[in-house]
Order: C-alpha cells, then structure tokens, then sequence
C-alpha cells in the first residue's frame, strides 16, 4: 500500500452501552484510535423497501491492517460518520484493511 493514497485523518469508534436509569441503555460512541485513510467517493443506491423508496450511500475506505476492529464500530471523517458493513482483509496478508461503509445520513 502507498503511503501517499492515505491522506484523510479518521477516527474509529466502537459503541457503549450507557444505562439510562430506567433500565435500559443509550449507545454512545467512544475513540479508538485515529489512523490515515484512503476514502473512495460515495456511490449511491435507491430501492425500495415496504413500498417506500429507500436510499443508500456506500463508501470504501482503506486504512493499514490493524487487528481487532470489528463490524459494530464505526468511521468519523470530519463531521461525516460512516456505519461499517464489512471488513475486507485482501488476500489475508495483513497489510490493509478495506472497511465498506454506509453513510450515516441524518
């Protein structure tokens, strides 16, 4: 992997549950790490869902390999956050890891 591609500064979160006092939990997100990241531009996705048109913006993003990052976590870029879907390991040799996100569109 070239050094150069990876130029965007993100930050990995992985969720918390937090009780509400009620007993039940709120998830709150909690820092990582922060690691350098190639971001491919969003490709959009309309279908529809119970009859009503659902829309999906899918993102790649590659950072260096790096053991224990898990699919329930998510990706902060600036004030975008990406929901991972899954974590790709090319050819299983551990030197990137390409994380397919949907973009958390509020």
């Amino acid at each position: 992997m070239q050094a150069g591609i990876l130029r965007h500064r993100i930050t990995l979160q992985s969720p918390i549950n937090v009780p509400d006092g009620f007993g039940g939990f709120t998830v709150s997100w909690e820092d990582e790490f922060n690691a350098w990241a190639d971001i491919d531009p969003p490709k959009g996705r309309e279908y529809f869902a119970a009859g009503e048109k659902q829309t999906e913006i899918t993102t790649r993003v590659r950072v260096r390999y790096r053991a224990g990052i898990k699919g329930s976590w998510r990706v902060k870029f600036g004030k975008r956050i990406f929901d991972i879907n899954s974590i790709i390991d090319p050819d299983e040799r551990h030197r990137e890891l390409i994380l397919m996100c949907v973009e958390n569109v509020v």
